[in-house]
């Protein structure tokens, strides 16, 4: 639930305010710059000093302030400084922190510090909230910069701050909390001059200067040669998806040798051809030296202002060309911009040909993808009013509503926002499936070792069967060691044995029948932390052992960065070898989950991956789908990317977003509903797909007393008024079939 910003405020001075009491603008923190000492604050499990000065004069307060505070003693890392907010912090609104910290003494030099808020619901429930995280040194004074919101009214609020490890002080020379400003709606990127599907990088084809590489260099102290021939003539697939029919490449490729080092490889500057906000698709073909010695990782690498980020990663496991493919955007004017081809082990040779980087041209592939949209999601409806017992049905006038779209769309939702109204509200108005954030994973069931807690789980059940919606089970076990609580973690292999076993009985013998699917064992592709341990069988163990418990629950492996192209640990590739080696093993694998964490996202790249999974013939669903973007129009775009690739492919089953409410996301710049309940143009975009993908049909009925369209799945409600006057009503539900779905209107 955190809110950590990167850009913090550049002095603090721009979130003082003056005067006391009750007005928006106002710091709620009283006592914020300690001129009246100590009062108002205290000590969370240690002792806290005041100060006009330590170090010999060297720390002295900021910004002309007269004290600072120090937390001193500390023995845990949760031990810091508080202030209790009761009474002072209202729910719904959103709230923005500004803390100046720093850290002194001990082995430390460097340490996270973090502002929390701690709750007590009028219910009693405890809750912390992280608001702001960075890493305070000893030599300067840090700001931290954070939000947060109360959906559900507090018996009781503090706010504190804490972090760097025991023995070392901690310093807050202020703390500003107010009312978050609403900022001003962005303007949409200005995409006028840029020129869809032409290629930014000079001289790909190999044919200029004396040897041919012209526009390129070495990266590093490698050589580039161009060979004449030998390279694929044709585009690669994920390119040639979104540029159409092209001429053919000349065969030419660069061969790059006499590499000391991983990152060395052939490059080209590129910051004057690159547009803001643009998203460009990477494309080229690679291939290794006889050199190699296993699996080679090949990454299109881009150096933005000497910050590396990747634009594509493919895993070369012989001497054949590879497609490597991609994406990435600029989204702050650089001043220097380097493209690179590189990523083999040093003294592997490496080949690359015909590069391409170009803007994609998304509303194109918007107009392609719904034409496929209606032969995957639509059926020929034909209402036989005839049939009704109606005299003249013929010219009977026709409105037909479609009333839900079937599909299944979903959202992560957590305990804490059922105390919101309006975030319910938008939820069950919304969406028709949920999985739950935290709620089901063992860390939260049984934090302590038999210590076991259902209730939140139970309440955001029940909240689901009120409003008729389906729930996934997120997740049974996670394979990650880092999200393994110390209690299971420190277990001898018998004792984690009886323990896995538990969980899962525990489990799924309570909720039987209750949840529609399950992740069995949440990213296997990134942890192996139970396989470790456990054995290789484990796996397949769970899967068999849910599916014993709970016959009824579709079982699904989940995992990330599988439809992005930048994770060689997670291809499609390497994603349908572990799902064949544990159908090989007998498990029963039901559904693949793609949690569509996703960044600049290009469709050609997510439906090849789709399309390579299917061949599995399992259902695919994006199962925590998100994209980030500062601008509003930019996420706009990205999210309906994603739904409308989603949409359109007719192996994907189901999406759920991994939530939709700003500062109850996964990941920031990724909300549709701005904090306090305001929707934004990604909110909007969402909505208006919403809308496209219902069907409604008007006309008169033809001789024959029929009434044809075409129709999106779901639930539908006719209105009919005959020529003589007499009205009929009638709902119906056209389900998935391939042939025409006649329905006969009753009077």
């Amino acid at each position: 639930m955190a809110d950590s910003r990167s850009e913090l405020y550049s002095e603090v001075s721009n979130m003082r305010l003056g005067g006391g009491g009750g007005g928006d603008d106002e710091n709620i923190i009283l006592n914020p710059d300690f001129d009246d000492g100590l009062n108002n604050w205290s000590g969370r499990g240690c002792k806290i000093a005041l100060h006009d000065s330590m170090s010999d004069g060297k720390i002295l307060p900021l910004n002309g302030g007269k004290y600072f505070a120090s937390a001193t003693g500390r023995t845990q890392s949760w031990n810091g400084i508080e202030q209790e907010i009761t009474g002072r912090v209202e729910r719904k609104l959103a709230y923005e922190v500004a803390a100046t910290v720093r850290v002194l003494g001990g082995s430390t030099t460097t340490a996270d510090v973090r502002v929390n808020l701690y709750l007590q619901g009028a219910n009693g429930r405890d809750q912390y909230i992280g608001v702001a995280k960075s890493q305070a040194s000893d030599k300067d004074w840090v700001q931290l910069q954070g939000k947060f919101l109360l959906n559900g009214a507090a018996s009781r609020a503090v706010i504190f701050i804490e972090g760097p490890p025991a023995g070392t002080d901690l310093l807050l020379n202020s703390l500003v909390v107010k009312h978050a400003a609403k900022m001003p709606p962005p303007s949409p990127p200005d995409f006028q001059s840029v020129v869809h599907g032409v290629n930014i990088i000079q001289n790909s084809n190999l044919v200029d200067g004396s040897d041919g590489l012209n526009g390129w260099f070495p990266l590093g102290s490698c050589k580039l040669t161009v060979t004449s021939n030998g390279a694929p003539h044709v585009l690669p697939p994920m390119a040639k998806e979104s540029l159409g029919t092209r001429e053919p490449l000349n065969g030419r490729y660069i061969l790059v040798t006499s590499r000391t080092q991983t990152w060395m490889g052939a490059a080209q500057a590129i910051a004057d051809k690159l547009h803001l906000h643009a998203t460009y698709q990477v494309s080229a073909w690679v291939r290794v030296g006889p050199q190699r010695s296993g699996p080679q990782n090949i990454g299109v690498s881009l150096s933005v202002d000497g910050k590396w980020t990747s634009g594509g990663q493919v895993e070369a496991k012989d001497g054949r060309w590879y497609e490597i493919g991609g994406s990435f955007r600029i989204e702050k004017q650089p001043s220097r911009v380097i493209v690179s081809v590189q990523g083999p082990a040093s003294g592997v040779d490496l080949m690359v040909a015909g590069l391409q980087i170009f803007p994609v041209d998304r509303t194109k592939r918007f107009k392609r993808l719904k034409k496929l949209t209606d032969k995957v999601r639509k059926r020929d409806v034909v209402l036989n009013i005839s049939g009704s017992g109606v005299d003249a049905a013929a010219g009977s006038s026709v409105r037909v509503t479609q009333i839900k779209n079937s599909f299944p769309l979903g959202s992560c939702i957590t305990r804490t926002n059922m105390d919101n109204e309006d975030f319910v509200d938008f939820f069950v108005n919304n969406f028709n499936w949920a999985v739950f954030g935290n709620e089901l994973k063992w860390y939260w069931t049984e934090p302590q070792k038999g210590s076991l807690n259902y209730a939140d789980a139970d309440e955001l059940l029940e909240l689901c069967r009120k409003n008729g919606m389906e729930a996934r089970g997120h997740c049974i076990f996670w394979e990650v060691e880092s999200t393994v609580q110390n209690w299971v973690r420190s277990l001898n292999k018998e004792d984690l044995s009886m323990a896995v076993q538990n969980r899962i009985n525990g489990l799924l013998t309570r909720y039987k029948d209750q949840f529609r699917h399950y992740d069995v064992n949440n990213e296997m592709l990134h942890g192996s932390f139970y396989r470790d341990r456990l054995g290789e069988d484990i796996r397949s163990y769970m899967f068999k052992t849910a599916n014993q418990l709970d016959p009824s629950a579709t079982l699904f492996v989940n995992d990330y960065n599988v439809e992005g192209a930048a994770d060689t640990r997670a291809s499609p590739e390497m994603y349908m070898k572990q799902i064949l080696g544990l159908q090989e093993q007998a498990a029963p694998v039901g559904g693949i989950g793609l949690q569509g964490h996703v960044t600049t996202p290009v469709g050609p790249v997510v439906s090849s991956a789709l399309d390579k999974l299917s061949v599995l013939g399992l259902p695919i669903w994006f199962t925590e789908l998100d994209a980030p973007a500062s601008n509003e129009y930019v996420r706009a775009d990205d999210l309906e990317v994603m739904l409308r690739e989603a949409f359109a492919h007719p192996s994907v089953e189901g999406i759920m977003l991994w939530g939709f409410w700003e500062l109850f996301m996964f990941r920031n710049n990724s909300h549709l509903v701005n904090a306090e309940g305001d929707l934004n143009e990604a909110g909007k975009r969402f909505l208006m797909l919403k809308q496209e993908w219902l069907s409604h049909a008007s006309g008169k009925a033809d001789d024959q007393g029929e009434f044809k369209f075409r129709g999106f799945h779901g639930t539908y409600s006719v209105d009919i008024i005959t020529p003589n006057e007499e009205k009929l009503s009638q709902t119906f539900t056209v389900a998935e079939g391939d042939s025409a779905l006649v329905v006969n209107i009753n009077p």
